[in-house]
């Protein structure tokens, strides 16, 4: 039992990360002022399976897997490990040029869970990074097939796509680009596939009711985009199997068959940005399997190492590749820890992982039941939709049921970021309560979650989501 002075020098320690942080560190999408007026910092320091620990031991069921990355569940020695072995031997060396084991061997095991004929594997360090790459590769692909025109891109409203200045141009969110503009011209939006709001967003009645007219209206307004620009114009179109950002939006029926084909009869390169759906998420490898189509290039990241170490990559079709196999054509583009020699093994013992204990088995088993717990909450006049596969799920919150009648900013601050995302990590449940689209609650727990995991969070999330509809 520990002492008062032991609890005592922990009580210390605790205050002294927590002021360390607000003096030093610069957190990611943070707002810093309540830490300036004497909020302490949470800090996490332990991770096991589907649970983390905070510095005061506090746990907590990791309901967002980090960041939509950790699938085999915290606090694995197996693939920690693996780093180990890999340090000692070769910490590091560049793929400028020269290849090294590690890198070779994941991207030789990648390819044989790409579908099609995605077999070159670009590494860099994360899906920023990645579809980066992608943009870049599209347009230099054109360029060197004698079509140099071909130079914009085609993503859809509110998806995220990443946040450096090429990634962002993609990203539909107009309010993470705003204070960055200009940003890199020749990126265009088409509408989403949130199939829940489709009477607004096609503006015709009943449209939310018939999900294979959606999903070709929606394919439809991608060769709108396409003609609107010139076919000649346009080198890619950039989708998420899932949409994350708004609150996961799967693909209606026909979807991506109908934009797979719009995008052969214009001869545009369809990238399926996979960052998130990938290794597993929606229990597939890539989640483009699931959905039954082939991309031209994938883009993947977190989930590839579960966060262990960070890695990204652009996987390329062999017709994408082929100009740069003759004469002096070089991809004048890189990073200096791309495909590094520790996030490569890593990356490796994690595919072990996901195949001696079938991960993504076992979301294909669980993923009805993780769904039917969720839906659960319908009773709750606060939630409206449902929504995602796999272990990806969004639960988009609204004022009113009946009308789908959403929250406005003032109510979306105070509900969603006043009340919602604080009282859920205090109930123990870290999730993301989102409004970059509609309010949403995100889950994407590690994929060894199993149902008591699941009754938990919907325990949690009725709690504070039976408190919170009073608020409003």
């Amino acid at each position: 039992m520990s002492t008062n002075a032991e609890k005592a020098a922990a009580r210390d320690d605790v205050q002294r990360l927590s002021d360390a942080a607000r003096d030093h560190l610069w957190m990611h999408f943070t707002r810093h002022s309540p830490y300036e007026s004497g909020a302490k910092v949470p800090v996490i320091t332990k991770g096991e399976g589907v649970h983390i620990w905070d510095a005061e031991g506090r746990r907590y069921i990791d309901g967002l897997g980090g960041l939509f990355v950790v699938q085999a569940g915290h606090g694995r020695r197996d693939i920690a490990e693996a780093a180990t072995r890999q340090a000692s031997e070769l910490a590091y060396f560049p793929l400028w040029s020269y290849a090294h084991p590690a890198a070779i061997e994941l991207a030789e095991r990648i390819s044989t869970h790409t579908p099609g004929d995605l077999n070159r594997v670009f590494f860099t360090n994360s899906g920023s990074e990645a579809v980066e790459t992608a943009w870049k590769l599209a347009k230099q692909y054109f360029a060197l097939t004698g079509r140099p025109e071909k130079r914009k891109v085609i993503s859809r409203s509110v998806a995220y796509h990443g946040t450096t200045q090429g990634a962002l141009s993609i990203t539909g969110v107009p309010d993470l680009k705003k204070v960055f503009e200009p940003l890199v011209p020749g990126a265009f939006k088409v509408a989403n596939t949130n199939l829940y709001r489709a009477d607004e967003i096609t503006g015709v009645p009943g449209m939310a009711e018939d999900p294979e007219a959606f999903g070709r209206w929606a394919a439809h307004q991608v060769e709108l985009a396409i003609l609107a620009e010139g076919p000649e114009t346009v080198a890619a179109v950039f989708l998420e199997p899932v949409q994350n950002s708004g609150g996961c939006f799967p693909p209606p029926p026909g979807y991506f068959a109908a934009v797979r084909e719009i995008c052969d009869r214009h001869d545009v390169l369809l990238v399926s940005d996979e960052v998130i759906c990938a290794f597993g998420r929606v229990g597939e490898m890539f989640a483009c399997t699931r959905y039954g189509y082939t991309p031209d290039i994938i883009t993947c990241a977190k989930g590839m190492t579960s966060g262990y170490a960070p890695i990204g990559a652009a996987i390329a079709s062999d017709r994408v590749f082929e100009p740069f196999r003759h004469g002096d054509n070089t991809f004048y583009h890189g990073y200096t820890f791309g495909g590094h020699p520790v996030s490569s093994a890593v990356a490796l013992a994690n595919l072990d992982v996901f195949e001696r204990e079938g991960l993504n088995e076992n979301v294909r088993k669980n993923e009805a039941a993780f769904r039917s717990t969720l839906e659960r909450l319908k009773d709750l006049p606060i939630v409206g939709d449902v929504r995602g596969d796999g272990y990806f799920y969004g639960i988009e919150l609204v004022k009113d049921r009946e009308t789908k009648q959403t929250f406005n900013a003032e109510e979306a601050e105070r509900i969603l970021r006043g009340f919602v995302s604080g009282a859920l990590f205090d109930a123990g449940l870290y999730c993301r309560a989102d409004d970059r689209g509609d309010p949403v609650i995100q889950l994407s727990p590690p994929l060894t979650a199993d149902q008591p995991v699941f009754d938990e969070i919907e325990q949690i999330l009725r709690s504070v989501l039976s408190e919170a509809s009073t608020l409003i």
